[in-house]
């Protein structure tokens, strides 16, 4: 099987980021599992401006970042908008999914319309749902 060279988990739960992260591991997904409690922090990531691990002296890009919605210092929809102002080096490939437990369907509505946003979760993450998204977006690396 191949895989992900990297996932970019960006919420600022901590619980949710935990069961993201050990339901990505158990799926073998990735080596690479980044996480950040806020947009500014995801974009100091893949601008290479933060202060993070480095694999093979590289911040991977990612391929799939999970976004949610409501967070401080910067929301789902300001990141989407300032993510599609990056240069197309520091946007990589990626497909980012909206991870949300909001129950508005104008969310839903709003991500659909963004360039940016190719699909829309709902949290908590399930097996089931990591298999959706990657057999749409990703055919080929999971069994």
């Amino acid at each position: 099987m191949k895989k992900l060279n990297s996932i970019l988990l960006i919420d600022d739960d901590i619980a949710t980021n935990f069961i993201s992260k050990m339901l990505i591991k158990k799926a073998g997904i990735t080596d690479h599992i980044e996480t950040t409690l806020n947009g500014q922090q995801a974009l100091d990531y893949l601008t290479n401006s933060g202060k993070y691990e480095k694999m093979d002296g590289i911040y991977p890009k990612p391929m799939l970042i999970l976004l949610d919605i409501n967070m401080p210092v910067m929301d789902g929809w300001e990141f989407a908008k300032a993510f599609s102002k990056l240069k197309p080096n520091q946007k990589g490939e990626t497909i980012i999914v909206m991870l949300t437990s909001s129950l508005n369907p104008d969310d839903k509505e709003k991500a659909a319309k963004l360039h940016a946003i190719r699909g829309f979760q709902n949290k908590i993450l399930s097996m089931e749902a990591l298999i959706l998204i990657m057999n749409e977006y990703f055919p080929g690396y999971i069994d």
